[in-house]
């Protein structure tokens, strides 16, 4: 990930926008294609595993999981907000021994970021430029499960992006949001070993699970 993507991650995901999400967490739970991630994974079981969670926002991954009795969820995220938002939630919830969260570009951590039973990236690898770098590493750290939420590579999806990055730019924001090709994202993460057990398209957002 870019030096300017990094920067307008921690600009994009602030801390008033950790704040709002936090609430609408509490109050409405988990976005739909987050709760559709959430039950794919339950179906294969989570009592007893680890989980790696990247790019994990405010927490709702960890705190779905560690309800479900996954003994330790790791969560690293390159927004200091998202961090110390979903620090203080799994604290108030009393998972805080169980949670560990990291600040930084996961691809530049992995080497020191242990292997988990279960990997999740909600909608993450759109909001990163190298992707292959990204899915490759996060793949290598998956012993079983591997589930991801990302757009559908369709034109609206590609056309919604233009406009949304021209705007970006036009604000003098360096965040940038990628439409990675479906493909590509399938091909690497077969070619690491896993096979894709659950897939569902909804809107512009696809969410997929795969295992080894």
């Amino acid at each position: 990930m870019s030096t300017c993507q990094c920067q307008g991650i921690e600009s994009q995901f602030d801390r008033d926008l950790a704040a709002s999400q936090l609430r609408r967490l509490r109050a409405r739970g988990p976005q739909r294609t987050t709760r559709l991630l959430v039950e794919a994974i339950r179906r294969y079981g989570v009592a007893g595993r680890t989980v790696l969670d990247i790019g994990g926002g405010v927490g709702a991954i960890l705190q779905a999981l560690l309800a479900s009795d996954a003994t330790a969820v790791t969560d690293v995220d390159a927004s200091t907000a998202y961090i110390e938002t979903a620090r203080a939630e799994a604290d108030r919830l009393g998972w805080g021994e169980k949670a560990r969260f990291l600040h930084g570009n996961f691809v530049e951590l992995a080497p020191r970021v242990e292997p988990a039973d279960i990997v999740t990236l909600d909608r993450v690898i759109c909001c990163y430029d190298d992707m292959e770098s990204l899915v490759a590493a996060s793949a290598e750290r998956a012993r079983g499960l591997y589930g991801l939420v990302f757009p559908r590579s369709s034109w609206v999806a590609r056309v919604g992006v233009r406009l949304a990055n021209a705007v970006l730019g036009l604000r003098g924001d360096p965040f940038r949001i990628f439409v990675h090709p479906t493909a590509r994202v399938d091909g690497i993460l077969r070619g690491a070993g896993l096979s894709r057990v659950y897939h569902h398209a909804r809107g512009l957002w696809q969410v997929s699970l795969y295992a080894r």
